[in-house]
Parts: C-alpha cells; structure tokens; sequence
C-alpha cells in the first residue's frame, strides 16, 4: 500500500469513527486517530494499519464516551 492511499483509508476511518461515536468531538476523535496512527507509525508492514488504527482508536473512544 503507497503512503497515499493509507493517508485515504485513514481519512475514511475519521470519518467512519465521526459518525459511530457522533457525541464525541471531531477533534477528539482526530486526536484518538492521530495518536493510534503514531503507534503504528513504526511497522513496515503497511497493509493492515488503518484497521488496526481504527480498532485502536474505537476502544480509546468507547472509554472516554462511557465516562
């Protein structure tokens, strides 16, 4: 997967993750993305790091909605 095509599916999962957790922020849920993406950031195997930094980030807003 070429850097800008990761850069589109992640735009995607923003999106998705907007519209699954609507009374979350837009920059809060940014910020959950930004922060799973930077844990990933690292791996050299690309082709699976959207779904994980959509997981990552969808667990890290369902706690701070529970709270």
């Amino acid at each position: 997967m070429n850097s800008a095509e990761e850069a589109r599916q992640i735009s995607q999962v923003t999106t998705r993750l907007l519209t699954k957790f609507p009374a979350a922020s837009p920059e809060v849920v940014e910020t959950a993305v930004e922060e799973a993406a930077a844990h990933f950031k690292s791996g050299r195997i690309r082709d699976f790091v959207p779904l994980l930094i959509e997981r990552t980030a969808t667990a890290k807003l369902a706690t701070l909605i529970e709270t």
